[in-house]
């Protein structure tokens, strides 16, 4: 443990678990968006979840995980919580560096290339405590139902996704954020590749498309669930889910 601490309390050791956690956020965040993409592959044709929307088994089959041999929902509040604290300690790591950062410049040097370099890092601190939040909003609206006022069914993540996307300001409010968490990968990502001493002039070009491609595909993917709902090219939810909506829901 004093090994772990004395390597925390170093610069490389800092950068090294920012590039940990940063590893784990994104690859929660690439499966979360993937999960989400199911709202656009229709319903169940048959068999005992006939007409359920395929994201309702989907989300299901995350809460059931483990059964029996862990109780329900035990995996997946167990990943949650890790993802929270490895968001927590990814903010409060890269404050501890722009700080430390701040305090090894004795001189103004070079004051372009200071601004050159700030500005990204800057922007890096405001997305992740934009995401931070947004995270707990987001809990909050789809997990617990308790903010939104859009009426809420536990379990019937389509109708409430439809619901909750019908109004302009949350379609509004999930494109600005998740246009946050794209500018946060695509800087992240190439960060990753110099933390990890893979960039070089032969390959940075590809390393920076290959951030930039991957920022814009977690945008998309995000961001077109809601939009699509608010334009109403997503159908309405199977009348069992609309009527729970309507007479089991509401907040």
């Amino acid at each position: 443990m004093k090994r772990l601490t004395a390597l925390y309390s170093t610069t490389v050791g800092k950068k090294a678990v920012v590039a940990i956690t940063g590893i784990l956020l994104y690859g929660f965040v690439l499966l979360h968006m993937l999960g989400n993409l199911k709202v656009f592959t229709g319903n169940v044709a048959a068999g005992e979840h006939a007409g359920e929307p395929h994201i309702d088994i989907y989300a299901e089959f995350l809460r059931t995980m483990g059964e029996p041999l862990f109780p329900y929902s035990f995996i997946l509040w167990t990943v949650r919580i890790v993802m929270l604290l490895a968001l927590i300690l990814h903010i409060y790591t890269v404050i501890q560096l722009a700080v430390r950062n701040r305090k090894a410049r004795q001189t103004r040097y070079a004051e372009y290339k200071q601004i050159e370099a700030s500005t990204p890092a800057r922007l890096m601190l405001v997305s992740g405590f934009l995401l931070l939040a947004f995270l707990l909003f987001h809990l909050l609206q789809f997990t617990f139902g308790v903010v939104g006022g859009s009426p809420f069914v536990e379990g019937k993540v389509y109708a409430n996704l439809y619901y909750a996307f019908g109004k302009w300001y949350f379609v509004l409010l999930y494109v600005i954020v998740m246009a946050a968490l794209a500018q946060h990968v695509s800087h992240g990502v190439w960060s990753l590749f110099q933390t990890l001493g893979l960039d070089n002039p032969d390959r940075n070009r590809a390393l920076r498309l290959l951030a930039t491609l991957s920022a814009v595909a977690l945008f998309v993917g995000f961001a077109s669930v809601p939009v699509l709902f608010y334009l109403g090219v997503m159908p309405q939810p199977p009348e069992q889910g609309l009527e729970q909506i309507i007479h089991g829901g509401g907040n």
